[in-house]
This record gives structure tokens, C-alpha cells and sequence, in this order.
């Protein structure tokens, strides 16, 4: 790891965990067991193989399922479905990539920018200073 580099923490939820009800983190969570309700993060979640979710709904920054999960899915950043997973429920993300030998019943939709940019119709320096600012 580089020096001044923020490493973040997973935690992780084993196999042997069985919950119900409202998750809320911050960080990247790893679910290994079975959980059924809520989910509702600013952090990533990871669905570890063998792991079954069942939720009514779940908002997070980004998922990766490389196990089960039910409910429909809010993924500010991206969705990924890693070959073996099942996801039952529509999804929204900004990017999405299924895998080989995935089942996904539901409907998704891709969520982008806040607003549209047409570069041709604008100034080139105008364009060079919004990407030269820093985005925060």
C-alpha cells in the first residue's frame, strides 16, 4: 500500500450469521450467511458465495453478488454479478456487468450523470476548466 493511502476496512458477517432486520454501514460489508430485510449503506456490500439476502430493498454505493440475493437493488456506482450468483429484483446502478452463468430475473436501469453534457455545442475551454476542477 502507497504511503498517505486510506485503506478501507471490510467487515464481514460469517457464514454461521443469521440476521433480521436494518443494516446500516459505512465501509464495505461482506455478508457470508443470511440476512432478510433492509439495507441501506453508504459503503459497498459484497454477497460472498453460498450467501442468501433477502431483502425488501437495498441501497448501497456498489454491489458484488457472488451469491444470492432477492429485493430490489440501488447501487449509486455499479452492480456486479460474478458468474454462479442468482439476483431476483430490478436493479439500478450507474454501471452494470452480468456474468457468464448468472440468473437475473427483473429489470434494470442505468443511472448517469446528473446532467446531460453535449461537447459539441460547447466552448472547448469551457469543457477544459470543468475537467481541470477538482471534484469533490
Amino acid at each position: 500500500m502507497k504511503p498517505g493511502k486510506k485503506r478501507s476496512r471490510v467487515i464481514v458477517l460469517g457464514n454461521t450469521v443469521n440476521l433480521d432486520g436494518v443494516l446500516r454501514f459505512k465501509e464495505t460489508l461482506c455478508i457470508q450467511g443470511k440476512f432478510k430485510g433492509t439495507i441501506e449503506a453508504t459503503g459497498a456490500l459484497i454477497v460472498d458465495k453460498g450467501a442468501v439476502i433477502d431483502a425488501d430493498h437495498i441501497s448501497v454505493t456498489s454491489l458484488t453478488v457472488h451469491g444470492s440475493v432477492s429485493g430490489q437493488v440501488r447501487a449509486v456506482d455499479k452492480i456486479d454479478m460474478l458468474s454462479g450468483s442468482q439476483v431476483r429484483g430490478d436493479v439500478s446502478a450507474s454501471r452494470l456487468r452480468i456474468a457468464d452463468g448468472v440468473l437475473f430475473e427483473g429489470q434494470c436501469s442505468m443511472t448517469g450523470t446528473e446532467r446531460e453534457v453535449e461537447i459539441f455545442s460547447r466552448p472547448i475551454e469551457e469543457i477544459r476548466s470543468e475537467l481541470q476542477r477538482p471534484h469533490g
